[in-house]
């Protein structure tokens, strides 16, 4: 998959899709949208009931889902500090909403794009779209990183995978996602 993004010169980037590639990308975002979920409550048609809505004030369980909303404060790996739970609660009840919103828009962005590419070809985003994309890249990048218990330290192992490991398929998404990640930062900062 050697598709990376190239600048457009004003701001935008540009990438050449082959059908598989649109469309293995189109189905993690798919997935991504079902794992972020409408967020607990569901979603609400009355505005004035989502603007006082309150998220959820625990971390989640699932290990994918607590690196997409972590906790604000404190460490997780450090011994339990009531105040640093507490603030984070709070911090996560008043903000997790908005930003599973902000993370559903942003996948949505990425399955609309691809969408209008059909089955492959050249993929042009304007300036504003390729924030969000960069974001919705992080986020699958995120959630394979935790699905594969990647760690900082523990990223170099991956690359000499036997082809019969189970783990193959993720990790080259996982390599392939960095790629496209480092490709769009560049091309933007053209």
């Amino acid at each position: 998959m050697a598709g990376l993004f190239e600048s457009t010169g004003d701001g935008g980037a540009a990438i050449a899709l082959d059908e598989v590639e649109a469309s293995i990308l189109r189905s993690l975002e798919v997935q991504m949208l079902e794992l972020i979920g409408p967020g607990p409550g569901g979603e609400s048609d009355d505005p004035l009931a989502a603007l006082f809505a309150e998220g959820p004030s625990e971390a989640p369980a699932d290990p994918a889902l607590a690196r997409l909303f972590p906790d604000a404060y404190g460490d997780p790996a450090a011994p339990a500090d009531t105040e640093a739970q507490a603030a984070s609660a709070e911090f996560r009840r008043y903000t997790e909403l908005d930003l599973r919103a902000r993370k559903r828009d942003d996948a949505l962005q990425v399955v609309r794009s691809l969408d209008g590419l059909g089955g492959g070809g050249v993929l042009k985003l304007p300036a504003p779209d390729c924030l969000r994309w960069l974001g919705a890249l992080n986020d699958l990048r995120l959630t394979l990183g935790a699905r594969l218990e990647i760690t900082e330290e523990g990223e170099q192992g991956l690359y000499g995978l036997p082809d019969g490991d189970e783990r193959k398929p993720l990790v080259m998404a996982y390599l392939w996602l960095g790629a496209l990640q480092e490709s769009l930062l560049e091309a933007i900062a053209d």
